[in-house]
C-alpha cells in the first residue's frame, strides 16, 4: 500500500511538473511575440529665453524673462534698449534686437523661420539645421544646413539709387555741368592761339 501511494505521489509530481513547464513557455512565447516593436522618438526641442540684464520682454502678450519656455509659432517682442535670445539648442539661436517683433516658428526636423514684423534679427543655425528669416520690409534669406551659418535682416546694404535727371557725366556731375566744363577747357586751350595769330601792334 505504501508503495503504490509513493508511486501515486511521484505521478501526480511529474504531471504538475509538467503542466508548469508548458505554461512557462506559452507565457514566455506569448511575451516574444506580442511585445510591441520599440520606437525611437525625436527629442523635444523647446527654445529658452535669455534677455538683458534679465529684463521681461514680451512673449505672446505676456511678461517673460530669462528662463522662459519659448513654444514655436510664439510672437516676441522687445521695447527701447531691450533685446533677447532665444536657445533652440540643436538648431541654433535666435537674436532679438531692440523695438523688435518677430514671429519663431521651429519643428523637430531641425527647420527655423522668423518672421520679422519691425526691426532686426540674427539667426545662427547649426550644421544640420535650416533656418529662414524673412521680413514685412521685403528682405528674405534662407541658411545652408551644410555648416553652421547666420542671417540677418538689417545687414543687407541697400540697392543704388538710379540716376537721377541731373546725375550722369563727369564725375556725376550732371550732363550741363559737364558740357560746361569742356566748353570753358576749349576756350582756354585756343586762347592762346588767337592771340598768337593777332600781332601787336607795337612790332615794327
Amino acid at each position: 500500500m505504501d508503495q503504490k501511494r509513493r508511486n501515486g505521489f511521484r505521478a501526480v509530481a511529474a504531471l504538475v511538473m509538467f503542466s508548469i513547464a508548458q505554461v512557462g513557455l506559452q507565457v514566455a512565447f506569448a511575451d516574444r511575440t506580442s511585445k510591441p516593436a520599440a520606437t525611437t522618438l525625436a527629442p523635444q526641442i523647446i527654445g529658452r529665453l535669455t534677455t538683458k540684464n534679465n529684463q521681461p520682454v514680451s512673449v505672446n502678450g505676456l511678461s517673460a524673462a530669462t528662463g522662459a519656455s519659448i513654444l514655436t509659432g510664439a510672437t516676441i517682442e522687445t521695447g527701447n534698449d531691450q533685446s533677447a535670445t532665444v536657445d533652440l539648442g540643436p538648431i541654433g539661436a535666435l537674436e532679438i534686437d531692440q523695438n523688435t517683433r518677430v514671429v519663431l516658428t521651429y519643428d523637430e526636423q531641425r527647420n527655423v523661420k522668423a518672421h520679422v514684423l519691425s526691426g532686426c534679427v540674427t539667426l545662427r543655425t547649426r550644421s544640420g539645421a535650416t533656418g529662414e528669416v524673412i521680413s514685412d520690409q521685403g528682405f528674405t534669406g534662407k541658411t545652408n544646413p551644410a555648416a553652421d551659418a547666420s542671417l540677418n535682416n538689417c545687414s543687407a546694404k541697400p540697392a543704388p539709387l538710379p540716376p537721377g535727371p541731373d546725375q550722369g557725366g563727369l564725375f556725376g556731375l550732371g550732363r550741363a555741368a559737364t558740357i560746361a566744363i569742356f566748353a570753358a577747357a576749349g576756350a582756354a586751350a585756343t586762347t592762346p592761339l588767337f592771340f598768337d595769330d593777332n600781332p601787336s601792334p607795337s612790332a615794327p
